[in-house]
């Protein structure tokens, strides 16, 4: 294992089990440019875990004693708004999953992710982007999908606000597209689709890519 970097992605973990806890703990040490800086056994102990030790990533999971994940990423998220939060699931709890991304969490990280994907996730998350994995993201949007029922009339009403094009590209994020893909779908340039994206996010009221997938399943869109 090679030192640690200057400038790595400090990373908190949090899981009531220790045994998960040292697990992804030793995985993540096996990539030079990123560092655990501390662990939490539950939500309230994470919030004073980020507190002191500012990282830029937190592993989060939901089923915890005490303090869950749900409430503490509310929490969390509340009073550092930049973090990014990864919620750490099985998918056994589905509602739970959704609530955490209502809450504002960058995506997901399944629990038996390979080292290389657990590494590659951490490091997305801390450039600011959020994880859509096909696999996580085809579960998620299935679960957005069966509460498409009764769309939430004013994200039909923020719907009705999106430019044909903006439409476009926030169909393309509920497939699970990339910016390249969108921009080599659509004949556009990156920076453009950027900037659609950034709208996309403005008019739905939303903060990641993850949440503008969901609001466009719940529509049955995407």
């Amino acid at each position: 294992m090679g030192s640690v970097v200057s400038g790595a992605v400090r990373v908190v973990v949090v899981d009531d089990d220790a045994l998960v806890r040292n697990g992804l703990g030793l995985l993540l040490g096996t990539d030079p440019g990123i560092r655990v800086v501390g662990e939490a056994g539950d939500g309230l102990e994470a919030e004073r875990v980020i507190q002191r030790e500012r990282p830029d990533v937190v592993l989060m999971d939901i089923r915890m004693p005490r303090r869950d994940g749900l409430t503490a990423t509310a929490s969390i998220l509340a009073a550092h708004p930049g973090l990014a939060i990864l919620i750490l699931t099985t998918f056994d709890a589905d509602d739970d999953v959704l609530r955490a991304l209502a809450a504002g969490a960058r995506g997901f990280l399944l629990k038996d992710a390979s080292p290389e994907e657990l590494v590659q996730a951490v490091r997305t998350a801390s450039e600011g982007r959020s994880i859509l994995a096909p696999s996580v993201l085809e579960r998620v949007m299935q679960l957005a999908a069966q509460q498409a029922r009764r769309p939430d009339p004013a994200l039909l009403a923020a719907l009705d606000t999106l430019t044909p094009r903006e439409r476009e590209v926030a169909e393309a994020i509920a497939r699970g597209a990339s910016n390249a893909d969108i921009a080599g779908a659509l004949f556009l340039s990156i920076p453009t689709v950027k900037t659609h994206v950034g709208r996309v996010m403005a008019k739905l009221g939303v903060d990641s890519r993850v949440q503008v997938a969901v609001r466009m399943h719940e529509l049955g869109l995407g």
